[in-house]
C-alpha cells in the first residue's frame, strides 16, 4: 500500500465514484484534492474502452498501490447497475462524477422522449436514484447550453429536479389525494399518480407502465362510446388513435427496428446518396414524435364527429403526462392547485423534502482559470443533495494575469526531434524572449516564490503529499501484457515521441508558425505549392494558453519546433503529471480512433485534472 499513513490517519475518506472515467482526469484531481479533515476515497471507475481499463490499472492500481476497482461494460446494460452495486458492496457513496455523451438526449422534435432509456444521461441519473450520493457532478461540452434553443439544458435541469426521495413519496401521494383527486377527472389523476410513480427507483417501471397504458385504453373506449358504431370501428381517424396507442406501447418492437435499420444504414454505408432520406424517413416515422403528433390531431378529429371534446382533452391530457419529466408533472399540479394559497405553500414545503437534489443553473469553468495553460471550457452541473449545501459556483484560484502559458508548460520537452522518442528529459532548448514566461507557483498556479515552476510539478507529480510509487511507472501495449511484468516498458520520460515527417510537411508548419496564423500563410503557401486541404492549424501562443486540446495532434503547431505536438505535450497542457502514463497505441487512423481510444485519443478527452481539483475541493469544503 503506498498511501502515506501520515496522512489518511488523520482525515476521513469522502467515497467517490468516477463514471464515464476515460483516462481519468476526474480521477487525478479529486485524488489531489484534499482539506485538514477529508480526502477522497476512491473506491470504483468505469468505462466501456478496454484502453481506459488499462491506463486505469496501471496509475492506480499497479503505480499507486489502490484497490479502486473499475467495471468495462456500457452503463446502458440492464444488468450495469447491478453489477455496480455488487462491486461496491453495502458502501455509501459519497460523491459520483462523470460525463455522459447528450448526443441521443435531443429535442429536435416536438415531443419529449417516452422512455428515456437510451439515454446515457438518463442511465448516469438511474445510478445517482440508486446510490443517493450527497453530491454529483456532470460535465460536458458549452454547446450543450444552446443546444435546441436551450431546451436540452433546461431538459437536464428538469431530469435531475425529479429525482426523487423515495421515502418521501407517500406523503405526496396522501397530499395530492387529499387536495387535488376530487377536482381531476378520475382517468386523468390516475395517470398522474401513475407516473410520478414511475419515477421511484424501487418502483416497477414496467408495471406502471402497462397498468397507464390500460389506463389510456379505457379513456379511449370512453371517447368512441360516443360515436357511431361503425365510425368507431373504421374511421380513419379512431383508428389512427387506437392503433397508436399500441404502437407506443410496443416501445422494445420500435426500438430493436430503430437499431437494425441504423445497422443496415451502416453496414451498407448509405449516406450522401438517393437512400439516406427514405431510411431516415423509416426512423422518424416509428418514432415517439410523429405517434404522438399524429394521434394528437387525430383526436381532435374525433371529438368533433362525437361531440366528445371532455373525453378528448382528458385523453390529450394524459398522453401530455406520460411524456411530461416528474419535474413538469410538478409544475401541472401547482398549476392546479393555484387560488389556494395555504395549500400550494404546504405543497411547496413538501416538495422541498421530496426532491432529492437541488441544483443552480450549470456552470461554464474555463479550465485556465484553475492553474491548467489551456483555455478550455466545459459545463458542469453539480447536484446537491437536500442535506447538503448547495454549490453555487467553483471559484477561480489564479487572477488572468497569474495564468499559467504555453512556454511554462512545454519549455524543458523542447528538445525532441523528427520522427524520434525521447525516454529521458534532455537539454531542452532555450527561447531568451520567453524565459521571463516562467514562475515559481503552488499546485494550482497561483505565483509563489517558495513554489514550484510548473514544469516541475509535472516531473515530480502532484500527489506526493498522499502517496509514494508502489511500482514506478511503465508503458504497456493492452491488457495481456499487464500480465506479463517482463513487458512492463520502464523509462524516465513517457508518450514523448513525434511522428517522422517528410521536408514538404515541415516546411508548410514553418511557413504557417512563421505568419502565426493559417490564413495568412495561405498564399505564401499556394505560391510554393504547399497548400493544404486541412481546414485549421493553430500556432501555439507561447505567452498565452492553448485552445482546446483535443485529439488531433496535427491541429496544434509547436510555437518554436514547428511540428504537431507529442502525446506528453498534450498531457502538460491538460495538467496530467508526467508519471501519468497513457497507455496502448499512441495513434490510430480513421473510425479506429473512436473504438481503441489511443493515447492521444485519452489526452484529448479528458477533464484537466486542476480544474477537477479545484471542483473536488470546493466539494469538500461544502460536503456535511
Amino acid at each position: 500500500m503506498s498511501e502515506k499513513k501520515s496522512f489518511i490517519s488523520t482525515r476521513k475518506g469522502v467515497t467517490y465514484l468516477d463514471l464515464f472515467a476515460g483516462a481519468g482526469g476526474f480521477s487525478e484531481g479529486f485524488l489531489q484534492a484534499y482539506t485538514d479533515d477529508k480526502y477522497y476515497d476512491f473506491r470504483l471507475a468505469s468505462d466501456i474502452n478496454e484502453n481506459c481499463e488499462l491506463t486505469h490499472h496501471v496509475r492506480y492500481n499497479k503505480m499507486l498501490g489502490l484497490d479502486t476497482k473499475f467495471i468495462r461494460q456500457d452503463i446502458m446494460d440492464d444488468s450495469f447497475l447491478s453489477n455496480l452495486k455488487r462491486e461496491i458492496g453495502g458502501q455509501e457513496i459519497d460523491v459520483i462524477t462523470g460525463g455522459p455523451s447528450c448526443q441521443s438526449f435531443s429535442l429536435a422534435g416536438r415531443r419529449k422522449k417516452l422512455d428515456k432509456r437510451d439515454d446515457l444521461f438518463y442511465h448516469y441519473l438511474k445510478v445517482i436514484k440508486a446510490l443517493r450520493p450527497k453530491y454529483f457532478v456532470m460535465e460536458n461540452v458549452k454547446g450543450i447550453l444552446t443546444k435546441d434553443g436551450g431546451k436540452i439544458k433546461e431538459r437536464i435541469l428538469r431530469e435531475i429536479r425529479s429525482i426523487v426521495d423515495d421515502m418521501k413519496m407517500g406523503q405526496l401521494y396522501d397530499f395530492l389525494d387529499a387536495n387535488l383527486k376530487k377536482d381531476l377527472n378520475p382517468s386523468l389523476y390516475s395517470c398522474l399518480i401513475l407516473r410520478l410513480k414511475m419515477e421511484s427507483s424501487d418502483g416497477d417501471w414496467e408495471k406502471m407502465s402497462d397498468m397507464f397504458f390500460e389506463n389510456l385504453d379505457a379513456q379511449f373506449r370512453s371517447l368512441t362510446r360516443l360515436l357511431d358504431y361503425s365510425v368507431s370501428k373504421s374511421d380513419t381517424q379512431v383508428n389512427t388513435v387506437r392503433h397508436g396507442l399500441l404502437l407506443l406501447h410496443m416501445k422494445k418492437q420500435r426500438e430493436e427496428i430503430r437499431k437494425q435499420v441504423i445497422q443496415l444504414k451502416t453496414s451498407a454505408h448509405i449516406d450522401n446518396d438517393t437512400f439516406m432520406d427514405s431510411y431516415n424517413e423509416i426512423v422518424e416515422t416509428i418514432s415517439d414524435d410523429q405517434i404522438l403528433d399524429k394521434m394528437l390531431e387525430a383526436i381532435d378529429q374525433v371529438s368533433k364527429m362525437g361531440n366528445c371534446e371532455e373525453e378528448a382533452k382528458a385523453l390529450k391530457s394524459s398522453l401530455e403526462i406520460l411524456t411530461s419529466t416528474f419535474d413538469e408533472c410538478i409544475d401541472y399540479i401547482r398549476e392546479k392547485l393555484k387560488g389556494n394559497d395555504k395549500v400550494l405553500e404546504k405543497f411547496e414545503a413538501l416538495m422541498k423534502t421530496v426532491r432529492l437534489y437541488n441544483i443552480n443553473e450549470p456552470m461554464i469553468l474555463l479550465s485556465s482559470n484553475y492553474g491548467v495553460p489551456q483555455n478550455r471550457e466545459r459545463v458542469v452541473f453539480i447536484g446537491c443533495r437536500n442535506d447538503q449545501e448547495l454549490i453555487s459556483e467553483i471559484p477561480a484560484t489564479v487572477t488572468d494575469d497569474q495564468k499559467v502559458t504555453v512556454y511554462e508548460a512545454l519549455w524543458d520537452l523542447d528538445m525532441v526531434g523528427n520522427g524520434d522518442t525521447a525516454k529521458d528529459y534532455r537539454e531542452p532548448k532555450i527561447i531568451p524572449e520567453y524565459e521571463d514566461e516562467k514562475k515559481h507557483r503552488t499546485i494550482q498556479g497561483v505565483p509563489d516564490a517558495h513554489g514550484h515552476l510548473y514544469s516541475e510539478w509535472s516531473r515530480m507529480g502532484r500527489l506526493g503529499h498522499r502517496f509514494t510509487f508502489d511500482m514506478p511507472p511503465f508503458h504497456v501495449m493492452n491488457m495481456e501484457e499487464l500480465e506479463q511484468p517482463r513487458k512492463y516498458e520502464h523509462m524516465e520520460l513517457f508518450n514523448h515521441q513525434t511522428s517522422l515527417q517528410n521536408e514538404k510537411v515541415r516546411e508548410r508548419l514553418r511557413i504557417i508558425a512563421k505568419h502565426g496564423d493559417y490564413d495568412e500563410s495561405k498564399k505564401e503557401l499556394k505560391e510554393k505549392r504547399l497548400d493544404s486541404q486541412k481546414r485549421n492549424y493553430v500556432v501555439l501562443n507561447p505567452k498565452g494558453q492553448s485552445p482546446t486540446v483535443c485529439t488531433m495532434p496535427d491541429d496544434f503547431i509547436h510555437y518554436a519546433a514547428y511540428r504537431p505536438l507529442t502525446v506528453r505535450e498534450m498531457a502538460r497542457l491538460q495538467s496530467f503529471d508526467d508519471s501519468f502514463v497513457f497507455q496502448g497505441k499512441r495513434q490510430t487512423g480513421g473510425n479506429n480512433r473512436q473504438k481503441e481510444i489511443p493515447q492521444y485519443t485519452l489526452v484529448g478527452n479528458a477533464v484537466p485534472p486542476l480544474m477537477a481539483r479545484a471542483i473536488a475541493n470546493e466539494i469538500l469544503k461544502h460536503l456535511g
